[in-house]
């Protein structure tokens, strides 16, 4: 498995390890995305650093089949206790964490143990298709946006981080259901002076680890956030939605707060999504802007756009992957329930931004049934297939929707209503299931089918109380 790029790798790596001991680092997490969303994990010394990237680090490959609950199914090509894989650190993306004092962070690449590119590796598909892409003389830029919820962990250390502001939240509390920090209003300044230095200390944190904050502000929950970060190549927009997350976990643990991501915290309120904005590029110019399509889009900006339309039923399997992401899946919530788009229509699955006049890279598009509970690696891999399916294809746009389809009547078809329905439709899907291949296909049905299998005779309550602490 050595080789001249793996030796190069450890040269690299003990010029950083020694950076990071200069700077009182002692560890570095990998980290890697498995098909139930969850972030897994494992650390090496500072001293071990150029070693790992060289030989990389013992992983089993049954992790690609575990639940959100740490129990495991099984597919064809992957599940059981043998087998091997190495993680290999990307050094490009090597980040001290601002809010883990002595550690740092790299994304994990897997690999075989012949050094191979394992097949099921999901950042490997992300990167796959954007060679893809980049093959047909396209370029991508991406971008997600975070939603969470802030609750208090409990204790007079959680008390007393968020300035005493749930008074007034008893009732939720004796009830057993999270105690909100800083409820406030929606969008409310109120919320934002309740968690000023959280707020400020989030910020704080995602700037020294040179992530470019483009606006965090307050949502529509009780004690709900949301920060959206600059846009870059596909597989650092996912990178980037891992770190921007677990940068905002431990700023909270630090102020005794516990933030989640679950696509809902209680039932029957407005859920936290993961939106994924999109541009497209060709010889430096915006696809999306410039053409004489919709609201001046390219012709192959459109096709685009339209194969990703297209596809959404079975996409949504990859983007709202688990039963809970189907409770927060509603009309009238913002949450892109229905197989249409719009210019700036946030009931619309797929919402047009045309961005200002003057700004011709400011044009893009936002895919808005996303939650956390998706693999954001998946999430841009897949969606890049849809895409360059529509431009094979040359899809066309149907009419765009204005307006709430729940209250106007417009004759649009609602998406996949439950996990089975859309895993329906990703099974129908050859678009998916080749892009996908074969064992990270099987591996991530799985998943999906023992998600439904294990959830089925859950309530609303239990479901969603099932996932707070898992996401």
């Amino acid at each position: 498995m050595d080789t001249p790029l793996h030796e190069a790798a450890a040269s690299a790596a003990r010029q950083e390890a020694a950076r990071l001991t200069a700077m009182d680092v002692h560890g570095t997490v990998l980290t890697w995305v498995d098909n139930a969303g969850i972030t897994r994990v494992k650390a090496v010394p500072t001293a071990r650093l150029a070693h790992a990237a060289q030989w990389g680090v013992g992983m089993s490959p049954v992790f690609d089949v575990y639940l959100s609950d740490d129990s495991a199914v099984t597919s064809r090509h992957i599940g059981g206790p043998d087998g091997d894989l190495r993680l290999f650190p990307d050094l490009d993306r090597l980040t001290v964490l601002a809010a883990q004092p002595g550690w740092a962070w790299a994304p994990a690449d897997r690999n075989e143990q012949d050094g191979t590119p394992y097949a099921a590796c999901q950042r490997g598909f992300a990167r796959r298709m954007t060679e893809r892409a980049a093959q047909a003389g396209l370029e991508l830029r991406m971008g997600y946006e975070t939603e969470w919820v802030v609750t208090l962990t409990g204790g007079r250390e959680g008390e007393e981080a968020a300035g005493k502001a749930v008074a007034g939240d008893g009732a939720r509390a004796a009830n057993g259901a999270p105690r909100y920090a800083a409820p406030g209003p929606a969008y409310g300044m109120t919320r934002m002076v309740g968690l000023s230095d959280y707020v400020r200390d989030v910020l704080r944190a995602l700037a020294a680890q040179d992530i470019d904050v483009l606006q965090i502000h307050p949502e529509y929950s009780p004690g709900q956030f949301e920060v959206s970060t600059a846009a870059a190549g596909p597989v650092t927009a996912a990178d980037h939605a891992v770190l921007v997350r677990e940068t905002i976990r431990a700023v909270s643990a630090r102020h005794g707060l516990h933030a989640t991501f679950a696509p809902l915290v209680e039932p029957g309120t407005v859920g936290n999504g993961a939106h994924l904005h999109l541009s497209l590029r060709q010889d430096g110019g915006n696809l999306f802007r410039g053409g004489d399509g919709p609201f001046g889009m390219t012709r192959p900006g459109e096709a685009f756009l339209a194969g990703i339309l297209h596809e959404l039923p079975a996409l949504l399997a990859v983007t709202a992957p688990h039963p809970a992401s189907y409770l927060r899946l509603a009309p009238s919530r913002w949450a892109g329930v229905f197989q249409c788009w719009g210019p700036e229509n946030r009931e619309a699955a797929l919402r047009f931004i045309p961005g200002a006049a003057l700004d011709a890279d400011s044009a893009n598009a936002e895919l808005k049934c996303v939650d956390a509970t998706a693999n954001p690696y998946l999430t841009a891999g897949a969606v890049i297939a849809a895409g360059l399916n529509g431009m094979e294809q040359k899809y066309s746009l149907p009419d765009p929707v204005s307006g709430d389809p729940a209250v106007t009547g417009a004759a649009v078809p609602r998406l996949p209503t439950s996990l089975p329905e859309a895993l329906d439709r990703f099974r129908g899907s050859d678009v998916l299931r080749e892009a996908l291949g074969e064992p990270l296909y099987e591996a991530f049905l799985a998943v999906r089918e023992g998600e439904q299998a294990r959830t089925r005779d859950d309530s609303p309550e239990a479901l969603v109380a099932g996932l707070r602490h898992r996401y």
